[in-house]
């Protein structure tokens, strides 16, 4: 099991949604091109998110998205969960019936796992990592006085199991 890109991106959009709504509403142009994901793939995660009550839009010029609580009441649990990403690992996906209409021998050892799974992603905010990595916070750089983002690439560190 993996987080897929789905949960992969919806975090990636949500952290630079974080870090630019400082200037007001962020358009999904601006995170597709800031990072690589496609707009209509953004339209997408958006409207779950939009959903669950993470983030809200605004329509118009000047319009775009923000954030629709402070960074640290949004979960990476919730980020995840929002855009219907799995956090079950079991292959009954919890309905036990997983060996022939039975539960399988190994079915509380799985479903322990997802629970920590989701206890892992549920204790990790969106501004502490964001803070933690350093990301959002702006620096100069010396050689030319300019201001820039440092926003890392989250490839690796949401594969959280392969299979």
């Amino acid at each position: 099991m993996h987080l897929t890109t789905k949960g992969r991106y919806a975090v990636t959009a949500m952290i630079d949604l974080a870090i630019n709504q400082r200037n007001g509403p962020v358009t999904l142009k601006s995170i597709s091109d800031n990072q690589g994901i496609s707009l209509s793939y953004l339209e997408q995660l958006f409207s779950k998110m939009r959903k669950s009550d993470l983030v809200t839009g605004t329509r118009g010029p000047g319009g775009g998205y923000v954030l629709a609580k402070d960074v640290d009441q949004i979960s990476m649990a919730d980020i995840v969960v929002a855009v219907d990403e799995p956090l079950d690992i079991t292959q009954c996906d919890g309905a036990q019936n997983c060996h022939d209409g039975k539960r399988c021998l190994s079915h509380d050892l799985w479903s322990e796992l997802s629970d920590q799974l989701y206890r892992f992603l549920a204790g990790i905010r969106l501004g502490q990592l964001m803070r933690q990595s350093g990301v959002g916070q702006q620096r100069t750089d010396e050689s030319s006085n300019s201001q820039f983002v440092n926003l890392p690439i989250l490839e690796s560190s949401t594969n959280v199991i392969s299979s």
